[in-house]
């Protein structure tokens, strides 16, 4: 990376046209970790994964949970917050939007190819790593550019006129199933920072070096809750964290079982293109990604004035899962199943 670029990266929020605009570029980050936790969790045989459906289904509750507090967070400075668009749903395999280009993201079925592929997602920032506005090492770093630039503009402009959105736009839910989190709405700054806050340690661990998340786990009340990085390192391992582990330590605790056997094996990055118009795995992946689409236009209604919308997004993501499970039972050659594209039909 030369100077110019990496100027790029370190370059400070200091309008709110810069701070409407990346925190759209929240939203679409927080919404490109979707497809592939769901395609790996779709793939998943619960009964012989019940630990690892748990852990996927968690972190991708919270991912949704994420995209609405970015989404509040955009309403309360005034912006406009954008789902239904083109560029949401590029093929795969696909960059993570404005972050690391070394980062790429796949629908895979859940394996160590998966593992891996969240644990670089999800890694925590390093020690002292500079906040990031534009092609962001973490997700943290990028976060903490927001931080900045929050706590700057109010500084600057006084907080009333940064926070000068519509309260009604504001959306609060929860908590949800597999996760304790909440949805709560974004007034001031105090609000704002509690948001990012919980984005971020849910994603990488409380205090940037620990792998708690600040909440109780809903499957083991006698355990805290690790942050996503964490679980999929509980995962990769074999066993939990417990009290007194560390990230250095690793996870010291109870086995967790993993069957690697017990996945459904899915084509990797399927296409639209890959079937031919009107063949029964092209209709049935056009389904899916009409049911999908359905969802993202929920969601900009529920986050563009219509609040109460929520719910019903939340009730087209579950019925997404039994349109995946009609197109996971055609074959598709190779001894291999069918997948959702989670593309913009051409």
């Amino acid at each position: 990376m030369d100077q110019q670029e990496r100027t790029a990266v370190l370059a400070p929020i200091t309008t709110l046209e810069s701070l409407r605009e990346h925190l759209q570029w929240a939203i679409e980050l927080e919404h490109a970790t979707l497809p592939p936790y769901l395609y790996a969790l779709y793939s998943l045989d619960e009964t012989r994964n019940p630990d690892a459906v748990q852990a996927v289904a968690g972190v991708f509750v919270e991912e949704m949970i994420h995209l609405a507090l970015a989404a509040n967070l955009l309403n309360a400075v005034g912006g406009k917050p954008r789902l239904d668009t083109p560029g949401m749903l590029p093929p795969h395999p696909r960059r993570l939007p404005h972050g690391d280009r070394d980062l790429e993201l796949s629908l895979v079925p859940f394996g160590p190819e998966a593992l891996e592929m969240f644990l670089r997602l999800e890694r925590p920032a390093p020690p002292g790593g500079p906040a990031e506005t534009d092609r962001y090492e973490t997700i943290g770093q990028f976060y903490s550019a927001i931080e900045e630039g929050l706590r700057y503009l109010c500084t600057e402009l006084g907080a009333e006129a940064v926070f000068a959105g519509d309260p009604a736009r504001q959306v609060s839910a929860g908590p949800f199933r597999h996760s304790g989190g909440q949805v709560a709405p974004i007034k001031d700054l105090e609000s704002a920072l509690t948001a990012l806050e919980e984005i971020v340690d849910e994603g990488e661990g409380t205090a940037r070096g620990e792998v708690w998340d600040g909440d109780q786990d809903i499957f083991h009340p006698d355990h805290d809750e690790v942050a996503h990085y964490y679980r999929f390192q509980e995962l990769k391992v074999g066993r939990r964290y417990q009290r007194g582990d560390t990230p250095q330590s690793g996870p010291t605790g109870e086995a967790v079982r993993v069957d690697f056997e017990g996945v459904r094996p899915l084509r990797h990055n399927p296409r639209l293109s890959d079937h031919a118009a009107g063949t029964p795995i092209r209709v049935a992946q056009e389904e899916f990604n009409q049911a999908y689409r359905a969802l993202l236009r929920q969601l900009e209604e529920a986050f563009n004035g219509s609040p109460e919308l929520l719910g019903a997004a939340t009730r087209t993501m579950y019925a997404l899962k039994a349109k995946a499970a009609a197109l996971m039972d055609l074959q598709d050659g190779d001894d291999l199943f069918a997948g959702p594209t989670f593309e913009q039909r051409p």
